[in-house]
C-alpha cells in the first residue's frame, strides 16, 4: 500500500512527531509498504513567531492537492493540524477523498500556557479539524479517552515504539562523571515545565538535552545544570546511558517518546502524578510520580534497571508500524493484500 502524509512538522525540527514519522517510514519499507510526505520543504515558509526552528508553509490548495495526487497514493494520512494540514483537509473535504488524521500534541495545554485563550476554545477547533476525518489516531487509551471527553469521535489506538538496540544500558558509561545524575531530555521551551526540574536541589549532577526558544534564558539561570543542546543517535543514547534517572517534569504529553528511550537506556522515571504511559510505568514499578518532583527523583534511584529495559522493549517499531497500517486500511476500507499460497 502507498500511502501520502501531509506534515506541518518536519525536518530541522527536533521533535518526537518528526522522529515518529521518520521511522515510520522506514519500518513501512521494510514491511513493503511506502510512505511519501508532503511537508514544509516542498514550499516557501516563515518562521513561527516565538518558535523560529518551526516553518509556517505559505501555499495554497491547489498546490497542496498537486502535490498529493503527484504522488499517487492509495490513502491519504493528515498528521498535523497546521496550514498544510488544514489545506489538504480543506481539498479533501471538497473533493470526498477520505483520509485519517493523528492527534499528536496536546494544544489546548501549549496555547494557554502561552496565551490567555481557554482550552475550550483549542479543543472546539481541534474537534472541527479532526471530525472530518474517517478516524482520528492518539497514543494511548488514557488520551483517547480525554479526547472522547471532549467530543471527539472515531478515535484509533496507535502507539509508539523504540529501538531497544540503540538505546540501551552501557555499564560504567559514566561520561558526566559519578552519579548520580539526573536526567530530562526535551526542547527547551514554556510548555515543557522545565523549571521544575531545572530548580530542584538534587545530589550529584543535572543533565538537559535538548534545544528551543528558551535555552538562553534557562541556561543563563540554572548555572548549576548540564546543558548539552540537541543530541541524535548514538550522542543521545550515549546521555541516557550515562544517566541514573530520568526526570520528566512536562504535564501535557500525548505519549512521551523519551520516556520509552529513557526506559530502553535501563532508566527509572520520576515525574509528576499522571495517567496514560506514566501511569502504567508507576503501576509496573519503574517509575515514582509524586507532586514532589525531587521526592520523585530520589526514589527512583532504587528501582532495578533491568527492569525498566524489559518493560521498553515491548513496545517495538515494528509493531506499532504494523498498527498504524492496519488502522489505515480498516479506516479508508484499503483491501488487505492477499496471503501467498
Amino acid at each position: 500500500m502507498r500511502i501520502t502524509i501531509v506534515t506541518d512538522a518536519w525536518k530541522p525540527q527536533v521533535n518526537g512527531v518528526v522522529r515518529t514519522l521518520e521511522r515510520l517510514a522506514y519500518e513501512a519499507g521494510i514491511l513493503g509498504d511506502d510512505i511519501s510526505f508532503v511537508t514544509p520543504a516542498q514550499f516557501k515558509t516563515m518562521p513561527l513567531p516565538f518558535y523560529p526552528e518551526i516553518s509556517l508553509s505559505l501555499t495554497s490548495r491547489q498546490k497542496v492537492a498537486e502535490a498529493i495526487k503527484d504522488l499517487g497514493a492509495d490513502a491519504l494520512h493528515i498528521s498535523t493540524e497546521g496550514p498544510l494540514g488544514h489545506l489538504a483537509r480543506s481539498w479533501a473535504v471538497k473533493n470526498n477523498v477520505p483520509f485519517t488524521s493523528c492527534y499528536h500534541t496536546h494544544y489546548p495545554h501549549y496555547i494557554s500556557a502561552r496565551f490567555p485563550i481557554p482550552e475550550a476554545w483549542t479543543y472546539a477547533y481541534l474537534r472541527w479539524f479532526h471530525s472530518a476525518a474517517q478516524a482520528t489516531m492518539v497514543a494511548t487509551e488514557d488520551l483517547k479517552n480525554t479526547l472522547k471527553n471532549n467530543g471527539f469521535k472515531n478515535l484509533m489506538i496507535w502507539s509508539r515504539g523504540v529501538d531497544g538496540q540503540l538505546f540501551k544500558p552501557r555499564p560504567d558509561h559514566r561520561i558526566y562523571g559519578e552519579g548520580p545524575v539526573f536526567l530530562c531530555v526535551a526542547r527547551l521551551a514554556v510548555e515543557k515545565n522545565l523549571e521544575a526540574f531545572l530548580s530542584l536541589d538534587l545530589p550529584g549532577k543535572k543533565v538537559m538535552v535538548g534545544d528551543g526558544p528558551d535555552r538562553a534564558r534557562l541556561q543563563k539561570t540554572y548555572k548549576d545544570v548540564i546543558f548539552t543542546g540537541a543530541l541524535f543517535g548514538d550522542d543521545l543514547a550515549s546521555a541516557y546511558a550515562a544517566a541514573d534517572s530520568f526526570v520528566f517534569p512536562s504535564t501535557s504529553e500525548t505519549f512521551g517518546l523519551v520516556l520509552l528511550e529513557a526506559l530502553a537506556s535501563g532508566l527509572p522515571i520520576a515525574a509528576f502524578p499522571a495517567s496514560g504511559l506514566l501511569a502504567e510505568i508507576q503501576s509496573a514499578g519503574l517509575g515514582v510520580l509524586d507532586a514532589d518532583l525531587k521526592k520523585a527523583a530520589m526514589q527512583s534511584l532504587s528501582i532495578p534497571r533491568e527492569a525498566c529495559r524489559g518493560y521498553a522493549l515491548g513496545f517495538s517499531h515494528q509493531e506499532t508500524t504494523r498498527q498504524f497500517i492496519g488502522n489505515i486500511r480498516n479506516a479508508l476500507k484499503v483491501p488487505y493484500p492477499p496471503i501467498a499460497a
